[in-house]
């Protein structure tokens, strides 16, 4: 029998034992004759077991005087043992009152002592018994009953109050001890130092963890959790009740909760709404034992001791041997490929890991859709279909784009293993800058990199992000950059210049709030590790300070002849039916490649109406569509050109 069972039995023997004493107690009001004694002596050997009987230990944890102790039992007995019920109704000489009140325990027991009432006294105040009152009967004889979860408790079952269940979840993350990061390992030996000491062992601060990245935090929690042996719990700031009445039955509850099991409670308040900071506060206030305050930044109000603790995502080397730990140095892609391109956190490292087959791409797309930012009312996410071979560009802006996308493959053998790291004092992403008109290319250039780089491209939706109310965009660039530090996508600002514009001057609060906005938008721009892409067809409306901060600025010119022959000559796809087309000919019309692309499919659709192939009369009638969509002119002479074959 194990230490466990062992104290089962003591604690069955003990409450046979007090049920015994009480019983006589009942019958016979207090009597101090030879059986009773007996009683008393058994109960009194039943309660000096080491460990002590479960009623014995919650009397201790919540500091009930033996009087209240007896209470509680007279409560509990009834819901133990079934003759209880009538022995109330005759020791209180009425049979309507077959239940257990405060008039009859002042009675029964010897210490009784009248404050048990007052509902700062443990039996009320931890919500021990429950009192049915009904109109403006005396509380004295009014019905007691023992909490469900406190009888419970008496009885050796020890689980978590169900009215609590629904608003906690479990918080457990199965990864080993000796597996932490020891960036983070030193975040959780420091929080177990100040636990530790004698000055907060009764009372310990609040943990509050900084940093966007969550799993990191739920994995230090976790890990000081079980260091300490506390079970961890987690709730969301949402469930946490906003009615005083609700939350300060939530409060009592938590509390007792934490003197019966050995609970930590985790908080998560990431993003808090203003009604949402007097609740947590006031929570946290009247809340004692080891609770980790889940936050972005330091909450500097909450009128309590506080730990704050930096927590971030592994650095690229560790995230590097956890990717070689699960996976094996020689896997593909390479442990420092997946950790120069991702930046994930431990939990996630290992989850793909295990998840996905070894030496398999299947590995570099689980990081895409776990690094895939969930922010569809900010961003689109694009499908990448170009390749190198559909782009057609002047040689400098293709170098550039080349460039560009060798950075990012390359930027963490530069930054970290050539030592650039340590000369830089702003961030190390990527930043480029496409300039040119509507339909040369920008789009096309940007699903090129990240086809080329098999990662996320997301266009941003600037009437998403940009908003009238003071904060709000600023909060919107924040969950827009926040999301994609995992380095899983690129970020494709369309029309940049509506939110890049020039600084404005301060002539009223709107431009100095626009100007914040910019400015936190420059610092952001500057720690992003990734690639950002700036789309705009007014480069000269771009502040200049800001294009300093740019890497590449890329031109996209309006397309020459050259280029637009070339444009045409791949704008149908080898399996398009097409009959005596003439590129040099179509090349003479004035048109970006944009334009040559929507030319070539209505002529195809045309083609298909018609059940013919893809002739230079259908193109043309396609041509002079597009050109009166955009409102230019047509000039007929250059139609009968190409249609004639007259000159070159």
């Amino acid at each position: 029998m194990n230490d466990l069972e062992q104290w089962h039995k003591g604690n069955e023997q003990y409450l046979k034992t007090a049920l015994t004493w009480l019983r006589l107690r009942l019958s016979q009001l207090g009597d101090d004759n030879d059986e009773m004694k007996q009683a008393a002596e058994a109960m009194a050997v039943a309660e000096a077991t080491n460990p002590p009987p479960a009623l014995m230990i919650l009397s201790q944890r919540l500091g009930l005087s033996r009087f209240e102790q007896q209470v509680l039992l007279l409560c509990a007995a009834i819901e133990l043992d079934t003759s209880i019920a009538s022995l109330c109704a005759h020791a209180q000489e009425d049979s309507h009152r077959p239940y257990p009140t405060f008039a009859l325990a002042l009675t029964l027991f010897a210490e009784a002592a009248w404050d048990v009432l007052s509902p700062e006294r443990p039996l009320r105040y931890w919500r021990l018994i429950e009192i049915n009152q009904p109109g403006a009967q005396p509380l004295t004889i009014s019905a007691l009953r023992a909490d469900e979860r406190i009888v419970n408790f008496l009885k050796g079952l020890n689980y978590l109050d169900d009215r609590l269940s629904p608003l906690l979840m479990p918080l457990e993350i199965a990864v080993g001890q000796d597996q932490l990061p020891p960036s983070q390992q030193s975040g959780v030996e420091n929080i177990i130092r100040h636990l530790q000491q004698p000055t907060t062992r009764h009372n310990p601060p609040i943990i509050q963890l900084l940093g966007a990245d969550i799993p990191s935090k739920q994995l230090v929690a976790t890990h000081c959790a079980q260091t300490l042996g506390l079970h961890l719990y987690r709730l969301p700031i949402q469930l946490l009740p906003a009615n005083i009445a609700e939350l300060e039955t939530f409060i009592r509850l938590w509390q007792r909760e934490s003197f019966l099991l050995p609970l930590a409670l985790y908080v998560e308040a990431c993003e808090l709404e203003s009604g949402q900071k007097s609740t947590l506060y006031r929570f946290l206030l009247r809340t004692q034992g080891v609770i980790f305050l889940d936050t972005r930044d330091v909450q500097l109000e909450l009128g309590c001791p506080t730990l704050p603790i930096d927590v971030a995502k592994p650095t690229l080397a560790e995230q590097q041997a956890a990717w070689s730990q699960f996976l094996g140095a020689s896997a593909s892609p390479t442990p420092a490929l997946l950790a120069g391109q991702f930046n994930l956190s431990l939990t996630v490292i290992k989850e793909i890991a295990l998840n996905e087959e070894k030496m398999n791409e299947k590995i570099w797309d689980a990081c895409l859709v776990r690094t895939r930012p969930q922010l569809d009312a900010l961003a689109q996410r694009l499908n990448p279909k170009a390749t190198w071979d559909d782009i057609v560009l002047p040689k400098d802006a293709l170098d550039l784009l080349q460039q560009t996308a060798n950075q990012v493959q390359q930027r963490s053998l530069i930054y970290e293993n050539w030592g650039f790291h340590r000369q830089m004092n702003r961030g190390f992403g990527i930043s480029a800058l496409f300039a040119g008109d509507s339909g040369t290319g920008k789009t096309m250039a940007a699903e090129v990199i990240a086809n080329d780089l098999r990662l996320n491209l997301y266009r941003i939706d600037l009437s998403a992000v940009v908003s009238k109310y003071i904060g709000e965009t600023e909060k919107n660039l924040r969950r827009l950059f926040d999301a994609a530090e995992d380095g899983g996508a690129i970020l494709f600002f369309d029309e940049a210049d509506a939110l890049f514009g020039k600084r404005s001057e301060v002539k009223d609060s709107h431009d100095r709030y626009a100007n914040i906005e910019i400015n936190y938008l420059l610092q952001r721009m500057e720690a992003y590790r990734g690639l950002a892409i700036l789309a705009t067809n007014m480069k000269s409306a771009l502040d200049t300070a800001f294009l300093r901060r740019l890497r590449f600025v890329i031109d996209f010119p309006f397309p020459g002849i050259a280029e637009r022959k070339d444009i045409w000559q791949r704008a149908f796809p080898p399996e398009t039916p097409t009959q005596d087309l003439d590129f040099g000919r179509l090349a003479h019309l004035n048109l970006t490649g944009g334009s040559i692309h929507n030319i070539a499919l209505n002529a195809a659709f045309l083609a298909a109406r018609e059940g013919t192939h893809v002739t230079m009369p259908l193109i043309l009638n396609a041509a002079r569509t597009e050109l009166r969509k955009m409102e230019r002119p047509i000039n007929e002479a250059d139609f009968r050109y190409a249609v004639l074959g007259v000159g070159v």
